[in-house]
Parts: C-alpha cells; sequence; structure tokens
C-alpha cells in the first residue's frame, strides 16, 4: 500500500480508496475514503463520481456505488446518507434506515452528521473539499461520521459529535477515537476577513494558530488544526486524534476539489461500518 500524507491508499479490484492506520487497527470497525478512480462515470465526472444530482446519471453513480462497496467490503444494501448543508444537525439511524439518500429518498434536510450503533448500518457522508470527521467508540462499538466546512467547523461539528455520542451511547470521551479525514489543506485555503472574524470569536481554544495572514485582507485557515482544538476541547485525548493530511487541492489528480474544478466536478464520500 502507498502512503499518502497520514493516510494509507488501497487499491482493491480496480477501485483506490483512502484509510486511516488507526482506524484499521480497530477490528470491529471498516472505515474507507473514495478517491476518484474506479468508477464508471465519464467526463468532469470521471471516474468515481458519489454525488447525486450533478449531472451523473443515477445509473452511473449507483455502479460505482455497487463497485466501490464491493472493493472496500461494505453492504451495498445497507448505506445510509446524509442531506448535507454546512449544518450542525445529526442523526442517529439504524438498519431501518438503509438505503436513504442512496436508493430511497432523503426523507429530511440538513443532516450533516451521522450516528450509530447498528451494525447493519454503514454510514455515508459527501466531500469534494470539506472536512469528513470520523469517531469510533471502542467501549460501547458505536461510530459517527459529519461534514464540517468551515461554517461547520466555526459552529463545533466536531463537539457536537462528540457529544451526541455521549447522550446516545454513554461514549466517554476520553475513550473515544477520533479521525479528521481528507479535505483542503492550510497550504491551499484561503479566506477572507469575514471568515477569519468567525473563526477567531474561537478564543476559548486559541484558533489564531489555525490562521496565517496571507495579505490583502485574506487568511490561510487550517480546518485540520482547528477540528483539533475542538476534539481536544471535547475531551478526546490527542493520542487518539488521527490527522489524514491529505489536501484535496494538492492532489486533484487523485481527488474530486471544488477549489479546482468548482461545480462541474464529482464528489466523494465518506464510509463507515460496524463489523457483525
Amino acid at each position: 500500500m502507498k502512503t499518502i500524507g497520514q493516510m494509507q491508499l488501497v487499491e482493491q479490484e480496480g477501485v483506490s480508496f483512502l484509510a486511516f492506520p488507526q482506524l484499521m487497527q480497530l477490528s470491529w470497525l471498516n472505515h474507507a475514503f473514495s478517491t476518484r478512480l474506479g468508477g464508471v462515470s465519464t467526463g468532469v465526472f470521471s471516474s468515481m463520481n458519489l454525488n447525486f444530482n450533478r449531472g451523473d446519471p443515477d445509473e452511473h453513480v449507483l455502479e460505482n456505488y455497487r463497485r466501490f462497496c464491493d472493493a472496500a467490503g461494505f453492504p451495498f444494501d445497507s448505506l445510509v446518507a446524509s442531506a448535507q448543508d454546512h449544518h450542525t444537525e445529526i442523526r442517529q439511524v439504524t438498519a431501518d434506515d438503509v438505503g436513504i439518500g442512496i436508493t430511497k429518498p432523503r426523507d429530511c434536510q440538513s443532516v450533516d452528521g451521522l450516528i450509530t450503533d447498528d451494525p447493519g448500518v454503514t454510514l455515508v457522508t459527501y466531500y469534494a473539499d470539506c472536512v469528513p470527521l470520523y469517531f469510533a467508540d471502542p467501549v460501547h462499538h458505536a461510530i459517527g461520521l459529519a461534514h464540517a466546512g468551515w461554517r461547520g467547523t466555526v459552529a463545533g461539528m466536531a463537539g457536537k459529535m462528540v457529544q451526541a455520542m455521549q447522550d446516545h451511547f454513554q461514549t466517554d470521551p476520553h475513550t473515544l477515537v477520533a479521525a479528521i479525514g481528507p479535505s483542503i489543506g492550510s497550504c491551499c485555503y484561503e479566506v477572507d476577513d469575514p471568515v477569519a472574524q468567525q473563526v477567531l470569536a474561537l478564543h476559548a481554544i486559541h484558533p489564531d494558530e489555525c490562521l496565517k495572514p496571507a495579505g490583502e485582507g485574506k487568511f490561510m485557515l487550517d480546518l485540520w488544526g482547528l477540528n483539533r482544538k475542538i476534539l481536544l476541547d471535547a475531551g478526546v485525548p490527542d493520542s487518539q486524534i488521527a490527522v489524514g493530511k491529505v489536501c484535496t487541492k494538492c492532489h486533484a489528480d487523485l481527488l474530486f476539489s471544488h477549489r479546482v474544478m468548482g461545480t462541474q466536478r464529482g464528489g466523494m464520500a465518506a464510509f463507515m461500518k460496524i463489523k457483525p
């Protein structure tokens, strides 16, 4: 396997995906983050596009899901997808919800985080520069996936996921394992002053360490570092937070990036499942 950043690039059956070494050590868990490689989509969606409603025929997207699931070890009929819009709503799902967002219509709006302790469910969330957050409770065998762009990050999605797992599964943050997945890195993520001011408003966690002036009222924002600080503040030990350090813009040959491609592109997905 090839290493990219702090993640492993795995290839199975012609499909490539990324995984965290720390999560791979948890025998009860399966997880993955898709790449652009190994699907049937063409043109700007080439080739492993996992986003519906972008102009790629649904039959291509569904075939991509089938190929990805076969390669990465997720039952296709266990998928439950989010309904993201840069907020911090979190939904607990069970086997009764399988198919939602994939083979069944979404039944709600504004769900950027999913949690479960049901082995019959595979959680799915979507990305093209925003931050994927993975959560694994090794004591209660509960998991969570969350989407956090700058808005979700500033609104505390990482901490809200920790709290939701405490509320629903009695998760102890000190035993929780968290991982920060591929997204646009501080090397490439330029933001303007209004965004920087919202980041700086999180003064309790010293957010200034995650902003570097770039001139002309612009800043380079470190979403990985900011989410790590929020996780630490929520009680997750530093030694149990994995940072993938894979920038979507720097690796646009491997990953879809909104900053590189704009709206004419495919999208990636994070997957997480408790093994039976």
